[in-house]
């Protein structure tokens, strides 16, 4: 047996096994609970690694639930993708590699960090189906099967906002998110059943292979496009995203951080693969950049007046997600430009994809270092904090190295992915590349004042007991912290092994549409 061939569906079973079998384990104690949580997360990361080694050695996989073939003979003679189906390239490979190590570090961050509270058999199921709707979303190559991923993600996400549901902040986060994820998964829905009733079929390759434009799908693509927008958190559609990441368990937060890209790859897909070259009009990019440029200004202002760490990070969330959204509206615009903007496109491009693994990473380790900092102090405020550097010298190393990444210092890989998006914007309109620039400057000045305020401040009496976090809660801000150094130090092997294919890969609609459709004939 080949288990190459069975990655893609053990990707999905080993979570959501767990997820099933954590209310049996944690009738043992909490000892084997814990086991199945962090067990569970790191055979996932381990396939996640195996299915993008597998996928960059041997190009696009595929996986049919049910039969070995996906194609079945309709009377028309016609042969159309019809069973539920698992499509892996080089992007989805790099992004479900993203979402498997948010999920391994904040798992075991939360071995220690929820050790306080009871109804943790509740929390490691709802976390391991987290992270089975995350990476559903990353893998489905069916569009009802993308909603339904999407759906597993919310309800999840709805039990882990409000998982201490005696705060009321927490139950209004929770509702909110509710409220805003259903209104979103209702858009997909339509979209999806509109171009299934035209084209009688949902497989993306499918559709990407058929699909013309018209009113119909036009209005398909506002709804996949304000939803999925939505979803990853873009002004002014971001309302619930300080909210919902700063009443989460911190190690929660750091999953929820996966999820939001989740979506992001979701609007990427429709972008490139659905509807790719037959999207013609250049208003769609232009909407995607305004968006983009309205997240990151609104986002770091809205940042830079907090005082209380997980919405200040919460806030810094919109803001790059801006980074994301400008490198993809730009590289749209400009990537079959004939006056030779080509490669700016896909400099663009390959900026954004860097950018999600960067900010999945730093973003990550930030809401740990903020939750690492909660569990040692009970205090959210920066005004009740300070002196903590002598306290938690790992924690306050581990922040620092993140907030340098977020700021776009060199030679951190944040600065990185950001020249890259500089570099391409620019070449559109100057303007464009002076916002994000504006932009991290804010971001730079806000996290100086935090570590300023919290970290080097003069210590507070009340705090004079304050010592460093447990060993798991350093070990879940160690992986991220490997993850933003490696690709600070390598950043040349990071863009060719990593970034390059999975860009390559987006952008490729026929190679897409060629490997799905053309492999089961």
């Amino acid at each position: 047996m080949n288990w190459n061939e069975h990655l893609p569906a053990l990707l999905l079973i080993i979570p959501l096994f767990g997820a099933f079998l954590a209310p049996v384990c944690s009738m043992g104690g909490k000892l084997a609970r814990n086991i199945l949580l962090v067990a569970a997360t790191f055979l996932t990361l381990l396939v996640a690694f195996l299915l993008w080694r597998s996928v960059l050695a041997s190009g696009i996989q595929y996986y049919v639930m049910g039969g070995e073939s996906f194609r079945l003979a309709l009377p028309s003679g016609m042969a159309l993708p019809v069973r539920i189906i698992l499509e892996v390239d080089a992007f989805s490979a790099f992004m479900v590699l993203c979402g498997a190590i948010a999920s391994f570090a904040g798992a075991l961050f939360s071995v220690n960090y929820m050790s306080r509270f009871s109804g943790l058999s509740r929390f490691a199921s709802l976390y391991l189906l987290l992270t089975t709707g995350m990476l559903g979303m990353m893998v489905t190559g069916d569009m009802f099967n993308f909603f339904i991923f999407i759906e597993i993600s919310s309800i999840a996400s709805f039990g882990l906002i409000a998982f201490w549901r005696d705060k009321p902040s927490a139950i209004e986060a929770s509702f909110k998110y509710a409220l805003i994820s259903q209104v979103g998964s209702m858009m997909i829905l339509i979209a999806a059943g509109s171009l299934y009733g035209k084209y009688n079929a949902l497989n993306m390759a499918a559709l990407g292979s058929v699909l013309t434009m018209g009113t119909m799908e036009k209005l398909a693509l506002v709804f996949l496009v304000g939803s999925l927008a939505m979803k990853c958190g873009t002004f002014p559609m971001h309302m619930w995203l300080p909210d919902a990441y700063a009443e989460a368990p911190t190690g929660v937060t750091c999953l929820l951080v996966a999820v939001s890209q989740a979506s992001l790859y979701g609007l990427m897909r429709v972008c490139f693969s659905i509807y790719g070259v037959a999207m013609g009009s250049t208003f769609v990019p232009w909407m995607i950049i305004i968006f983009g440029l309205a997240s990151m200004f609104f986002g770091v202002t809205m940042a830079v007046v907090q005082h209380e760490i997980k919405r200040l990070i919460g806030y810094h969330s919109v803001s790059q997600v801006g980074y994301m959204l400008l490198g993809l509206g730009v590289g749209m615009l400009v990537l079959g430009d004939p006056r030779g903007m080509a490669d700016f496109g896909f400099t663009a491009i390959k900026g954004g994809v860097f950018h999600i693994f960067n900010y999945t990473m730093y973003k990550a380790l930030l809401f740990l270092a903020a939750g690492a900092v909660y569990y040692a102090t009970g205090k959210r405020d920066l005004n009740d904090l300070g002196g903590l550097a002598r306290k938690m010298p790992y924690t306050t190393f581990m922040f620092v190295i993140a907030a340098a990444a977020i700021s776009g210092l060199p030679p951190f890989n944040g600065f990185v992915s950001k020249l890259l998006i500089y570099e391409s914007s620019f070449a559109v309109h100057p303007s464009l590349a002076v916002v994000a620039l504006v932009t991290s400057v804010l971001t730079l000045a806000s996290f100086v004042k935090v570590f300023q305020t919290a970290f080097l401040g003069p210590e507070k009496n009340s705090l004079l007991h304050v010592r460093e976090v447990p060993p798991a809660m350093l070990a879940g801000m160690a992986v991220l912290t490997v993850a933003v150094l490696g690709a600070t130090l390598f950043p040349s092997w990071t863009l060719s092994n990593l970034v390059e294919p999975a860009a390559r890969a987006l952008v490729d609609q026929s190679g897409y549409i060629g490997a799905i459709m053309g492999g089961g004939m």
